[in-house]
């Protein structure tokens, strides 16, 4: 008796769904963060890093690619 559920596609497809449906608004939400300058517990405002600087550029830019990535690969015919 043959299976009614192709197993490599279901993973492929769940996989794909947590990367895209929840890895890259948690990247970009890291990036937004990285940028956000912090508060010390008397209320002053303590400027952003450089490293933090390019950490949050680092996660907008992947953020910008996997969107490009997938614009480009929807426009080519969706399939491979």
């Amino acid at each position: 008796m043959s299976s009614f559920i192709e197993w490599d596609a279901l993973f492929a497809v769940v996989l794909a769904g947590l990367v895209v449906g929840a890895g890259l608004p948690a990247l970009f939400a890291l990036g937004v963060r990285a940028l956000t300058p912090q508060t010390t517990p008397s209320g002053d405002h303590v400027a952003v890093t450089p490293m933090r600087k390019a950490a949050g550029f680092l996660c907008f830019a992947v953020c910008i690619v996997a969107i490009a990535a997938g614009v480009i690969f929807l426009a080519s015919g969706g399939h491979a």
